[in-house]
């Protein structure tokens, strides 16, 4: 089970640092600006999120902590798509990668929450 969060927390690692790397290559126009900073802020969030999901003091606070981290991808996930459809980037393999990694994360956060709401109700 501890080798478990280790991996989701390595992966979550990886995901902000190619969130990162995405943002660094959006046009540097009002529009690219704005998007960077809204795919910055919730791209990265699962990360920070997931680490006081781990420090959590109740179940319920976990909980909350793994929605927080949910909304964040799901956020992400639409701003990727945004990127993809007016295009701001030129990459188109690398945001299919995020955008395939985005929705594993969003399934597991999805499991993980659903696991811990039953174990609360035992």
């Amino acid at each position: 089970m501890e080798n478990q969060k280790y991996d989701l927390e390595e992966r979550l690692l990886a995901y902000s640092v190619q969130i990162i790397k995405i943002v660094e290559q959006l046009p540097k126009t009002r529009v690219g600006n704005h998007v960077a900073g809204q795919l910055l802020r919730s791209g990265t969030s699962p990360y920070p999120n997931h680490g006081e999901a781990q420090a959590a003091e109740s179940t319920k606070d976990f909980i909350h902590k793994l929605r927080i981290s949910l909304k964040e991808l799901r956020e992400t996930q639409r701003w990727l798509r945004l990127i993809q459809r007016v295009p701001l980037i030129k990459n188109s393999n690398q945001l299919e990668t995020i955008q395939q990694e985005t929705e594993e994360l969003i399934k597991i956060f999805v499991a993980s929450i659903k696991t811990a709401e039953r174990r609360k109700k035992k």
